[in-house]
Formats: C-alpha cells, structure tokens, sequence
C-alpha cells in the first residue's frame, strides 16, 4: 500500500467537504512569488547507498566553523560550549522526553524548566519568564501580539535597527492577522528618531540592542514616550551573552524582553534549533504566550514543581489561548540552564568581557586597514563595518582562502543599497592569530 493511498474520488469528496475547488486554493494565502511552479529537481527515487553518498558529497562543500577563523554573527554566534553540557543532555530521560501532557508528573523536567525561568528572568532584569519560545524571532512575533492583547490596539512600530529576519516574522504574523506594522529603514548608525513615531494609536515599540549592526541602545528614553501614551516597549536582543555586561532591558523599562538563547549552551547547527527566551513584567503574566512553571509545595511539605500556567491551544479551548506556540525547545533549554549554572554570574560576566575585549582588539586593527571603516560608536561582540568594495565580493574572496569574514548586509537586506557593510562578530574563540589573519586578507583583497 502506498503511503498515501487516496483515489482521486477520495481527494474530490475531501475538497468538497472542506468547501474549496481544488489543491491550490489550500495555499491561496501563501504569495505567488513563492510557490514552485513545478516538481522539486531531484531524482524520483534512489538507493540508500546512493543517496548518504550524494548528501555526503554535498555536505563536504560545507566549511565548518571551528575549521577556519570565523567571524560571522548577524544573530548565530558562535561560542565554546563545554563538553559536560552535550554530556548531560544525551542522557535518555532527557533526550527522548516531550512535552509532560501530566506534568506534575516529571518532575525533573519541570524543574530544569524552573531553574531555566528563573535564569532568564535574572538575566534579562525581568519579573517572570516562560519555559521558552521557539526562537527569538518567533518570540518577537508573539510578543507583538502580547501587546496588542494588552493594549488593545493593533499597530507595531519596529527599529530599523531590528533584525531583518525578526521583522519579516512579525510581518508575516501581522499580515495574517490584519495588524498594522510600520517598520523603519535600516538604521545603520543608531540615529533613528523613533520616539516620532509613537502616538496614542501604537500597541508597541519593538527595539534591539545590541541592534543588528552591532550598535548598543539606550531604552529608557523609548520606553518613557510609550508608556507616555500607554504603549509597550518589546526590548530585544540576538546575543544573550551581552546581558553579562550591559544594563538589562529590565532596568530600562522594558515591558517585554525577547530574544535568542543560541549562544549559551547550543552549538551552531545549520540554522537550529535555537531557543527563545521570553520575559516580562508580571502584570502581564497571564497575557504571555507559551507555558511557565512554578513552585510549590505538596501534601507532605516536600519541595516540588507544578505547571502554573498554560495558555497554549493544546492545553485549553483555541479561543481562550494566547498562543498556538506547540512545545517548547526543551532539549535547547536543558542546554541552556545547564551551561549557564556551569557559567554562573561571575562567570558569564567574565565572558562578555573577553568578549568585549576581543571585539574592540579586532574593531582597532581593522580601523588601520585602508578601504575598510568602522561605523558604530559603541557596541559589545559585533560591530559594522564599511569596504571600499561590495562585501559580498570580499566574503566569497576570503572564504576561498579560508576566512569566513562575516555577514554582508546585503544579504540581510538586499534592497537596501547597503552593499559595501559587512557585519563582523568576534567572540572569545576568536585568537591573536585569527584576527591577524582577517586583517592581513582584507589588505591583500582591498
């Protein structure tokens, strides 16, 4: 029997059913422009042999990170995740575990989850934390509509200086949802006037710092003028190792504080998984999406943990949910929490200095270099960069000589005419030697 044994009377009666003429109008909300417009090129079928020896080749085009000085960022750092933390998660209790649809009865998951909330919730300066989101730009998203639900409004403004791919998913959400978002130019230079842009029909200001370009951004000012007309300022960040060393969003004033956790505990990994971290003031705790975790005690006095709230759509009626978030990362979390406790405070504080350090070390010796400036006044690991050249020329010139140099912004934003920026990432991986490497490149290229 094939796998989908369905006779085209059974597909007819099922279009029928559902009250639409065909296939296609089951995707009518996906855009023309990204829709195939026919089979994928690959072969119908192959062998296994033969298919791990094509994926195999395939994958030996690749260049892994820790094989060459690496300086990409742009939202995916790269950092030294001690050996203990893989060690702990591949146990089978937590490698094979799903969500605890009883879940008083793991305890052991709810607490690592309770200790992860509780870090984030420390980290970020924030009242109350989720048991996670799925990454940081879908966190973004749903902290928008967090805010709306707060509000009761429906219109977001976003930095320019937002990431580019957190826009595009907050967009994308909107759109469905008829929302009203008004996204500003890229803001290389941290010199938006934002604060013009919030009036008493704005649900939210959604703002990153450190921004996509490196650039670090006071909140207090923005957050002052949106509560000033009773909205919310949605702080984010894509480097969570930056909350070892500046003020976090908490002390600013931030209502919602989302962003991506990828840099403590999780390797890089072709784009994911990754964990969103999800914070906010707890008066508005029962408006967050996702689930959180509490403590208690039970009936003999022993310590214990429950989960507290559950606002997603697989616990409780659709209409009533504030989210339809359907797990969490919880293998990512697990990984988190337990790099984090490795880290402790006085330990992460010390890696956002080396960090720092070696940011600004490689910002001095490329500000020597002829044809290459360094555009941000502040920043903490990553900072922007403008060639005399397109950067992406220069990327692909130094890849093939085994430096990956970092993220052009035309990549990010291809329509913007910003094609000689290149976004630069140096973090404590980085060495004298590598450093020196991408320097002496860059002369040679420019």
């Amino acid at each position: 029997m094939r796998y989908l044994p369905l006779t085209e009377t059974d597909r007819e009666d099922m279009l029928a059913r559902i009250g639409v003429s065909d296939i296609d109008a089951l995707f009518s909300d996906v855009p023309a422009g990204k829709l195939l417009k026919g089979p994928v090129d690959l072969p119908r079928a192959k062998g296994e042999l033969e298919v791990e020896r094509i994926l195999g080749k395939m994958a030996g085009k690749n260049v892994a990170a820790s094989s060459v000085p690496f300086f990409v960022g742009a939202g995916a750092y790269k950092h030294h995740v001690p050996a203990t933390v893989d060690h702990l998660i591949q146990r089978s209790e937590f490698l094979t575990s799903y969500t605890p649809y009883q879940p008083e009865i793991a305890q052991g998951t709810l607490q690592y989850l309770f200790e992860f909330q509780t870090q984030v919730a420390a980290l970020t300066g924030m009242e109350v934390a989720n048991a996670s989101m799925y990454d940081g730009s879908t966190g973004t998203a749903e902290a928008v509509l967090m805010a709306h639900r707060v509000t009761r409004r429906r219109k977001a403004v976003l930095s320019g200086g937002l990431h580019p791919h957190y826009t595009a998913v907050v967009q994308t959400l909107s759109e469905m949802a008829s929302d009203d978002v008004v996204a500003l130019p890229p803001d290389v230079s941290a010199s938006e006037d934002i604060l013009s842009r919030i009036d008493d029909s704005v649900s939210c200001v959604v703002v990153q710092s450190p921004d996509v370009f490196g650039n670090l951004r006071d909140l207090k000012p923005i957050a002052e003028k949106a509560h000033a007309h009773g909205a919310l300022l949605i702080a984010v960040f894509t480097e969570v190792v930056s909350l070892g060393a500046v003020t976090p969003p908490g002390a600013q004033d931030a209502d919602i504080v989302v962003g991506e956790g990828q840099s403590i505990g999780n390797a890089l990994n072709f784009g994911g998984p990754y964990v969103g971290l999800f914070a906010a003031k707890s008066k508005y705790i029962r408006q967050m999406p996702g689930r959180l975790c509490g403590e208690t005690v039970d009936a003999q006095g022993q310590r214990g943990f429950v989960l507290t709230l559950s606002t997603r759509e697989q616990h409780i009626r659709r209409d009533k949910a504030t989210s339809n978030i359907c797990t969490n990362s919880g293998l990512c979390v697990l990984a988190f929490t337990i790099h984090m406790t490795l880290l402790g405070q006085a330990g992460l504080a010390r890696l956002a200095e080396v960090n720092h350090a070696n940011a600004v070390k490689l910002a001095d010796m490329l500000a020597g270099v002829t044809g290459v400036s360094v555009l941000n006044e502040s920043f903490f690991n990553e900072f922007t960069v403008k060639l005399k050249k397109p950067a992406a020329e220069v990327v692909e010139v130094l890849a093939a000589k085994g430096i990956l140099a970092g993220v052009p912004v035309s990549r990010l934003l291809p329509a913007a005419g910003l094609d000689d920026l290149l976004i630069i990432a140096s973090t404590e991986v980085n060495t004298d030697e590598d450093r020196a490497a991408l320097v002496a490149a860059l002369v040679e290229v420019l």
